[in-house]
């Protein structure tokens, strides 16, 4: 998925405008080049947004296991809100290496209006399909 952030308003100042997109750095693609040509990978860590149905209910979250943790929404293994209100389908994700960069940008969503939410959600997933089937 591609990083987004919020886009400085000239009116509203700062953290009151509308996403845009951002190229990916090496530091963002989790990759540090090592000598003789191996990789290092880092710790990968997720904010995910998850729906009900199209234009449903919506929960956003933030994990360091996207498989495990979509797994135990969808088969309502944790009793709260994702279960309650039956919302199950994950419908965006974005990656960071670093989790204090993944639970600000979890912060920054949650604050947005829904209008703003759902934007982001059918910019990148406009047909709203069940992104976990493509993570396994």
């Amino acid at each position: 998925m591609s990083f987004l952030r919020k886009q400085e308003s000239r009116k509203g100042g700062k953290g009151s405008g509308f996403p845009i997109k951002l190229g990916m750095t090496r530091k963002e693609n989790n990759v540090i080049p090592a000598k003789a040509g191996n990789q290092i990978t880092m710790k990968q860590y997720y904010v995910y947004i998850l729906a009900s149905k199209r234009n449903g209910t919506i929960y956003i979250g933030v994990t360091s296991d996207l498989i495990k943790r979509v797994f135990e929404h969808k088969n309502k293994l944790i009793s709260g809100f994702t279960s309650k209100y039956n919302v199950n389908i994950l419908v965006y994700f974005e990656t960071f290496g670093d989790i204090e960069m993944a639970i600000r940008r979890e912060k920054q969503l949650k604050k947005w209006n829904r209008k703003w939410k759902l934007a982001v959600i059918e910019k990148e997933n406009p047909k709203w399909e069940d992104l976990f089937e493509g993570l396994l």
